[in-house]
């Protein structure tokens, strides 16, 4: 980043409970946790985090309730109705909490973001229209954020 790298992703290849959630979460929390921490503090130290948007996410989260056998569940499966990131930086509101489910967490009761307001948000944040943003395939032009994402305003600073 200190050299003018306009991308950097870092990812965690084994971040996946299918069927080993019970044995394998904690220690993926650890190896996401403390690097996501140090970058973080690294980037406010060196005056680089109001200038670099740092996106901890997936378009995903887990379902709420057990994956295969009812007596010994293994994992989650995939649940596209709500999932789970976070900003720094960037021009990203602070301290933000938005949105919510209900006491099971399977329907959303408050402030429901998709993927393509994620999408459309996190280019905001980098400056970049995603209105504007298109591509061709097969004789037309489509958006990254189809024709449904939005920017959530209320997870920019004013």
């Amino acid at each position: 980043a200190e050299r003018g790298v306009r991308f950097i992703q870092v990812m965690h290849a084994g971040w996946d409970q299918h069927g080993n959630l019970h044995t394998q979460l904690e220690e993926q929390c650890r190896d996401t946790e403390g690097p996501a921490a140090a970058l973080i503090r690294d980037l406010r130290e060196r005056g680089m985090l109001e200038d670099t948007l740092v996106v901890w996410a997936c378009e995903f989260g887990r379902t709420p309730f057990g994956q295969g056998d009812p007596n010994n569940p293994r994992g989650r499966d995939h649940f596209g109705r709500a999932f789970t990131w976070w900003m720094a930086g960037g021009g990203a509101r602070q301290g933000t909490v938005y949105g919510e489910t209900d006491d099971f967490a399977w329907n959303i009761v408050r402030d429901p973001v998709h993927v393509h307001d994620m999408q459309a948000t996190i280019l905001h944040l980098c400056g970049i229209d995603h209105t504007r943003l298109t591509f061709r395939y097969q004789g037309r032009q489509y958006r990254l954020t189809d024709i449904h994402g939005e920017v959530v305003e209320g997870l920019v600073r004013s």
